[in-house]
C-alpha cells in the first residue's frame, strides 16, 4: 500500500492523569502514516484523488489541542478513528503520539504510543 507521512507535528495539549498535566498542559508530537492507493492522484495530479495534508494536520491539531483525555493511548485512538471517518480514501493509518515531558523521573527523550488501524470492510 502507498503511504503519506506527516512527521513530528507539534502541539500543546492538556492530557494526562495528574491535575498538573490538565492545568499546565504540555507538548505532544504526532507522526502519521496514511495508507491509500496513490496511483490515481499520481496519474491525474488532482487532489480529490488523495488526502489533503493540511486537512489531516488540522484534524490532528483539533484533537490534540481539544478535549483532554487521561491516556496517550486514548489520544492516539481518537486520532485514528477520526482520520478513518473523515477521509474515505484512507485504507489504514499508523498514529504515533509522543509525550516528551511526562511527569516521571529519569532521563529519556520521550514516551510514545503507536497504533495501527484499518478501515473495516
Amino acid at each position: 500500500m502507498d503511504k503519506i507521512y506527516l512527521n513530528q507535528m507539534m502541539f500543546y495539549g492538556y492530557h494526562g492523569l495528574f491535575p498538573e498535566e490538565r492545568k499546565l498542559g504540555q507538548r505532544f508530537s504526532v507522526d502519521l502514516i496514511l495508507e491509500l492507493d496513490l496511483s490515481k492522484p499520481g496519474k491525474t495530479d488532482q487532489m480529490e484523488h488523495s488526502i489533503n495534508y493540511g486537512a489531516a494536520y488540522k484534524l490532528v491539531k483539533e484533537i490534540v489541542e481539544g478535549e483532554a483525555v487521561n491516556l496517550v493511548e486514548a489520544l492516539a485512538e481518537n486520532i485514528a478513528t477520526q482520520l478513518l471517518l473523515d477521509f474515505s480514501l484512507l485504507q489504514a493509518c499508523n498514529v504515533k503520539v509522543y509525550k516528551p515531558d511526562p511527569p516521571i523521573p529519569g532521563h529519556y527523550q520521550s514516551v510514545a504510543v503507536e497504533i495501527y488501524r484499518e478501515r473495516k470492510q
